[in-house]
């Protein structure tokens, strides 16, 4: 019976044979088109000296009895005839040196990626000589050949030969900056290298001479005064610090990075999918231009109440004014002189009362200014869309590593922060009030913004129905286990492997950034653009890292300190490194937003809630009991809250980016991260007096649904992952289930519920 141990040696044993016919195939080829080359330059170099003598042999290529003079007779001739006579004149010795050179690397297995631009390259040398050697077919008839001659008497008739030369003389430059990379810049810095080393050689001179006349007065100088003499050799010593200042070690590495970069240019990461385009703007959906109804009647009736409310307390106005946003209108108050502000601030349900708007929120006093606002929700409120703000100067212009647009101000304007900055965000809020659609204008912006080389997403979801429709985009910005079948993580034992996988990657990216001097990915990756980090050591390009997790309440519930730990300790570590963490939740309770992930998450984004306690949890402020729902949200990075009204993008319009990304060609696999092997892996003998009390009753769910999965045994037993995994594991002692098998599923052993009755009774006995 065939194994998988068999069936991957027999796999690696396929790729061997095709991959020694490829190389078969290689080598003759490579030979093949040596020898072709080689011919055709013989026969070139014949038919220079012999080309008018061998028109009537290539006339009567047929007939036996008229010879060539050509080395390679009739079909050097003729072939000859064909490239040089033809087409391309002297030129066409260009296309057997390409032939040779594209054997020479075939033959002996070298770089092949330079293949195709060396023959677009030479084409283009053979068009441009073609045509100068046109213009002098006076002097040798066959120099430019017919393609030459004609283009370059065509170009004549029109422009003259003036404007032929212009032309030619612009071609060149062509080659000389593109493909020779020869600069003005270069040629100044050259002459100056010239200049300053006829210098040193000038300054080495007159130092010798120097001290030649001090030996030869040495007799002399030690007779003149001690302090004459010290003064001497100072100024010796001087003159040799110069000389060694003038020769720095630095110089010789940034030449060394500097001509890597001349020749080959920076490191672009984008090569790797050079074609690939961002989503045009066009996919989403336009819910209005942005603009903002203003409701003079409305503004001028709230003010009225609110001025009146104060005023029945006895709280004088000096000053009211109103900042209209997208759904929700800020009054700006200043209140006459000693009055207290606490007083205001204790006023907020009468004036919700008077207003009857729900909602009201007042900060007393607004943080940088000298007024106390009072927010009132729009009878009216308008809808921010996510076309809006990406279309936003502020979004488009924003010079940001991981820039996310989230919506709008009370004052109407775009807000775009840098998530590499915050470094991580928790977002939390009642159901329904916008989390998810938070989540995808996130997503969303950083699809419209970066390249697939330069972030990767790792996606947790455990209700399986949130992030799926991110599946189109694997190959592109996804990551995952090098084992996992999809790249959305729903299963929690998964998304434990992956924390713990972050981790390692984590200390992989630290050991390469100590290795690489360098104190961020920033710094690093820099460094690698430039080329001054060396691909074997290990470095390479390192994309940022965003993992997104949908509902972390469901993952503390069932797995605890086990989730809990790795996100502290990325939370803690990561942001150097470039992994930035995304958490939210509709339960924020302090079970779940406990004090360690508190402290890891500076930036804080809540929705409506239920209570003042649960905005306490959140944001350590009160607020977000306030708000009005549907997409109404306080943003602080541990200071002043600020309130926007989050962006609104539909999952017909997801659906639309991912398509519009998933139809192009993506990398071969998704972005793999290290492999974890957890406690799963060792085999644990375990007495049957030890197992657990519901083990007959999991030992009858993983037969009956024939899934060995921890996970399976959570939903149906509600058990915690740890107990269930033990479970698990009393199961392979059994015999009930097979071994760890990574991401997949344990193999069930037992077909039916009689046979495994069976097992448990003679256990028993």
């Amino acid at each position: 019976m065939l194994n998988k141990k068999t069936l991957t040696e027999d796999h690696k044993g396929l790729k061997k044979t095709s991959s020694k016919k490829k190389r078969s195939r290689e080598i003759i080829l490579g030979g093949f088109l040596i020898l072709i080359s080689s011919l055709l330059f013989i026969s070139f170099i014949s038919f220079f000296y012999n080309w008018k003598t061998d028109f009537t042999s290539i006339e009567m290529i047929l007939d036996r009895t008229i010879e060539s003079t050509n080395i390679l007779k009739k079909i050097g001739a003729w072939v000859s005839h064909f490239f040089i006579y033809k087409f391309f004149g002297a030129s066409s010795f260009i296309i057997p040196f390409l032939l040779f050179i594209t054997g020479f690397v075939l033959f002996f297995n070298l770089n092949k990626t330079n293949i195709l631009i060396n023959w677009i390259w030479g084409l283009y040398y053979t068009l441009w000589s073609s045509v100068l050697f046109g213009m002098l077919d006076e002097i040798y008839p066959i120099l430019g050949g017919l393609v030459g001659f004609e283009i370059s008497q065509f170009i004549v008739d029109y422009i003259g030969k003036i404007g032929l030369i212009t032309l030619l003389t612009f071609g060149a430059l062509l080659f000389i900056v593109l493909h020779w990379k020869i600069t003005p810049e270069l040629i100044y810095n050259y002459l100056i290298k010239i200049k300053k080393t006829n210098t040193e050689i000038i300054d080495d001179t007159s130092n010798e001479v120097v001290t030649v006349e001090f030996e030869n007065q040495k007799e002399t100088l030690e007779n003149k005064d001690e302090i004459n003499k010290k003064s001497d050799i100072k100024s010796e010593s001087d003159q040799l610090d110069l000389e060694i200042n003038k020769i720095s070690e630095e110089q010789t590495t940034n030449k060394l990075s500097q001509d890597l970069v001349d020749k080959h240019g920076e490191f672009d990461p984008k090569l790797g999918l050079s074609k690939f385009k961002l989503p045009s703007f066009d996919l989403l959906k336009d819910y209005g231009d942005g603009s903002i109804t203003i409701n003079e009647e409305e503004l001028e009736l709230n003010k009225n109440k609110i001025v009146e409310t104060l005023k029945n307390y006895k709280i004088e106005i000096a000053q009211i004014k109103a900042n209209i946003g997208p759904t929700v209108t800020l009054y700006e108050i200043v209140p006459a002189a000693g009055i207290r502000i606490s007083k205001i601030k204790n006023l907020e349900d009468d004036i919700a009362l008077s207003l009857s708007a729900l909602g009201i929120r007042i900060i007393a006093p607004i943080p940088g200014k000298g007024t106390i606002g009072i927010e009132v929700p729009n009878q009216k409120p308008s809808i921010v869309s996510m076309k809006s703000v990406v279309l936003s100067q502020k979004f488009q212009k924003a010079q940001m590593d991981l820039p996310i647009a989230l919506g709008k101000t009370i004052s109407n304007e775009t807000f775009v922060v840098d998530l590499s900055k915050m470094p991580h965000l928790l977002m939390a809020g009642a159901t329904g009030q916008g989390k998810s659609v938070g989540i995808n204008a996130l997503l969303t912006s950083l699809l419209y913004k970066k390249h697939p080389s330069e972030v990767k997403f790792v996606l947790v979801d455990p209700k399986k129905v949130e992030l799926n429709i991110y599946n189109k985009i694997e190959k592109h910005y996804l990551a995952k286990l090098p084992d996992s079948e999809e790249a959305i993580i729903t299963d929690n034992t998964k998304v434990i492997y992956t924390l713990n996988s972050l981790c390692i990657e984590m200390e992989n990216r630290y050991e390469l950034l100590k290795n690489a001097n360098c104190r961020n990915i920033k710094e690093y990756n820099f460094k690698f653009k430039n080329r001054k980090l060396n691909p074997d050591d290990g470095h390479t390009f390192l994309p940022y890292i965003i993992l997104i997790i949908d509902e972390f309440a469901d993952l503390i519930m069932t797995a605890g300190k086990e989730v809990e730990t790795p996100i502290a300790r990325l939370a803690q570590l990561a942001r150097a490194i470039g992994i930035h963490l995304i958490i939210a939740t509709q339960r924020p309770s302090v079970n779940v937003i406990t004090g360690v992930i508190k402290a890891n998450f500076p930036a804080r984004i809540a929705f409506r809630v239920t209570s003042k306690i649960d905005s306490r949890t959140i944001l350590d402020n009160g607020g977000a009991d306030q708000l009005i729902g549907r997409g109404d949200m306080l943003y602080t990075q541990g200071n002043e809250l600020t309130r926007i009204q989050c962006a609104f993008i539909d999952t017909p319009e997801v659906e639309k980016i991912t398509d519009f990304i998933g139809l192009q060609t993506g990398y071969n696999n998704a972005h793999l991260l290290p492999e974890y092997k957890g406690e799963e892996n060792t085999k644990i003998d375990i007495n049957i007096d030890d197992r657990d009390v519901l083990f007959r009753e999991a030992a009858e769910v993983i037969v009956t649904a024939q899934q060995g999965s921890a996970s399976l045994l959570q939903r149906k037993l509600k058990l915690g992952y740890n107990r269930a995994g033990r479970i698990i594991d009393q199961m392979e002692a059994a015999g009930i289930v097979g071994p760890f098998e990574g991401s997949k599923p344990r193999q069930v052993l037992i077909q039916d519920l009689m046979n495994l009755d069976k097992i448990l009774n003679d256990d028993i006995l």
